[in-house]
């Protein structure tokens, strides 16, 4: 009787056999996504694998999803890089994912919203980040393929309008699974060239040639670095996440060389430019100053010492001029009012009155003005107009007596 093996047996002798199997270690499978599970708990995905025949059922652990660029959904076509094993509880075979790709167009497209979403949602995109371009590189670093067309028109649109810049090539990988890593490789070497400007890019290709550029990695290694960086990748109707995390997006290699560095000679025709209006300004500067010096000269000349006592003398001369008008005005007022007073004097002088008949008598030096002044036998001097009478008082009359009559003594 044959050998009777039980179900744990006969699990574990197929999971011994899938394991054994080289072949099945490391292999890719292109499916279709269904029956999609996102276990937040554990962080792993739980899915199903499909084509139009058959379906597998597949798991991708924490680690590795912690990697994946893109978030699986329903109905997307993938590659899947692992191995396939049995679940030997179940008796499940089925995909241990270690890594997932979009596969296709549609999918590519699906994972580059999806990772613009998650990007612009961290703000890599937002524009207070994005930094200016310095108006005149020294060195303009380019990261690109170094035998690829981008390399060639760069440097030539740039020996052309710009050659007193250095531009210096960091070589990288710009399509395929390892394009990711060597651009992120070459953007940090160019923080360490003392560089100005970066420019990273490619020529045109289809959405798969462009989709390194379209690496969460890479995006990070552009928003991180120091340098401003221009993206130029493909033609200008090709979009990728560089684009949109660089400080400037150029439409194709050849506009970024344009963005880059200014047209030398346009530089030397604003040089001109300014030169003239620098010139223009200069003479206008020199013409006020040269003003303000000739002001100054006259003020000096106005303020000076010799000045000072040339207009102190005339000051003092107009000074003893008016002095001297005063002096003779107050003389003639004074000498005509002299003159009034004198005549006013002569005309009440006691000698005036002499010449119209009166006179006056003295007895010694005092005016007789009362008979009672005069007695009889007193000498006294009569003062008439043209001399004097002496004469002694023998008898005295008074005009009026007790009675109101004249008396005699």
């Amino acid at each position: 009787m044959d050998q009777i093996l039980t179900v744990s047996q006969i699990n574990g002798y197929l999971k011994q056999l899938l394991d054994e199997d080289v072949q099945l270690k490391s292999i890719f499978i292109r499916g279709e996504i269904s029956n999609f599970t996102n276990h937040l708990k554990t962080g792993h995905y739980y899915f199903t694998l499909k084509d139009q025949k058959a379906s597998i059922k597949g798991i991708m652990f924490k680690w590795n999803t912690q990697h994946l660029r893109f978030m699986p959904q329903n109905g997307m076509n993938v590659i899947i890089f692992g191995s396939v094993q049995l679940f030997e509880r179940d008796g499940i075979c089925q995909i241990y994912c270690a890594d997932m790709q979009p596969d296709g167009v549609g999918a590519l497209y699906m994972a580059f919203e999806q990772l613009k979403e998650k990007l612009g949602a961290a703000g890599l995109f937002d524009e207070e980040h994005k930094r200016p371009l310095p108006p005149m590189p020294g060195r303009i670093g380019v990261v690109t393929a170094k035998t690829g067309a981008a390399i060639h028109d760069i440097l030539n649109i740039l020996s052309r309008r710009y050659p007193i810049g250095e531009v210096v090539l960091i070589p990288a990988l710009v399509q395929g699974e390892n394009a990711p890593d060597s651009i992120c490789d070459a953007i940090g070497k160019a923080e360490m060239l003392g560089l100005d400007l970066l420019i990273v890019g490619r020529g045109g290709g289809s959405l798969e040639d462009l989709w390194a550029f379209n690496d969460e990695r890479v995006a990070y290694a552009i928003y991180n670095c120091t340098i401003p960086v221009i993206s130029a990748v493909g033609h200008e109707v090709d979009y990728t996440i560089a684009d949109f995390v660089a400080d400037l997006r150029a439409p194709t290699p050849s506009a970024a060389a344009e963005l880059a560095a200014p047209d030398v000679q346009n530089l030397i025709r604003a040089v001109a430019v300014m030169k003239q209006e620098l010139d223009g300004a200069i003479e206008e500067v020199l013409r006020d100053k040269t003003d303000e010096l000739e002001a100054l000269k006259n003020d000096l000349r106005a303020n000076s010492p010799d000045t000072a006592v040339e207009r102190s003398g005339e000051r003092l001369i107009s000074l003893k001029n008016r002095l001297t008008a005063a002096a003779e005005q107050t003389a003639e007022i004074k000498a005509i009012a002299f003159l009034g007073l004198a005549g006013k004097l002569e005309a009440l002088s006691p000698l005036k009155v002499l010449t119209r008949g009166y006179s006056i008598t003295f007895s010694g030096e005092k005016a007789v003005t009362s008979v009672k002044e005069a007695a009889v036998g007193d000498e006294i001097h009569t003062l008439v107009t043209d001399g004097t009478i002496v004469s002694t008082v023998t008898k005295i009359k008074s005009s009026k007596g007790a009675a109101g009559k004249t008396a005699e003594r």
